[in-house]
């Protein structure tokens, strides 16, 4: 039987979040479908799925149709179902304390602050997963909310589009080579490159 890796991407449901900065998690699940050539329709686990093979692998990519702060139950659900190690699991996320544009990926640690990150850690009793953070740069505002719900401004909108694809090649190496490889690949200073998304 194929190995699994499960990349879950997180989001807001509903056409008024799509294009929000709280969606990045989203936007990424979106670029690999294409990368990959999965379709990420099935309706399962309270999600959106898709699966396909990548190196020999099966992969399934994840949008959790929960909202943000009920993440977990999806996620929980899906690594349950498929047995799945907690190595085998890979979460996106926006990240507040990041600079806008810039990614970080982390085999393990705390939520940051972030709700989606904070019930997955509840639901599955652990912290010890995969993460791709995405950097959407400090609130401009005093209501935390109000940034990363917000759209991004038109400047921004480049930057992030970069950080969309350069978070997808991160995955990519993690579904081929592990989080140690990958940490060690991307956890520098974004290159530029062409950007589609946002």
């Amino acid at each position: 039987m194929a190995e699994i890796r499960l990349v879950v991407g997180l989001g807001n449901p509903g056409p008024e979040y799509a294009e929000t900065r709280h969606n990045l998690g989203f936007k990424v699940i979106e670029a690999l479908e294409v990368a990959l050539g999965i379709e990420v329709k099935q309706r399962k686990f309270n999600a959106r799925l898709g699966a396909g093979q990548h190196r020999g692998k099966k992969v399934i990519l994840m949008k959790p149709w929960t909202f943000m702060n009920r993440s977990g139950e999806p996620v929980a659900a899906a690594v349950g179902f498929y047995k799945l190690e907690l190595r085998d699991l890979m979460v996106v996320v926006d990240d507040m304390a990041l600079e806008i544009g810039s990614i970080r990926v982390r085999a393990s640690g705390s939520a940051g602050g972030h709700n989606g990150l904070a019930d997955i850690i509840e639901k599955l009793g652990t912290d010890a997963f995969a993460r791709c953070r995405v950097g959407i740069g400090a609130r401009r505002s005093p209501d935390a909310v109000e940034h990363v719900l917000g759209r991004p401004e038109s400047e921004e909108k480049p930057i992030l589009n970069r950080a969309i694809l350069r978070a997808r090649e991160a995955v990519l190496c993690w579904l081929e080579y592990g989080v140690a490889k990958t940490m060690n690949e991307f956890n520098r200073t974004p290159e530029a490159s062409d950007g589609i998304g946002m």
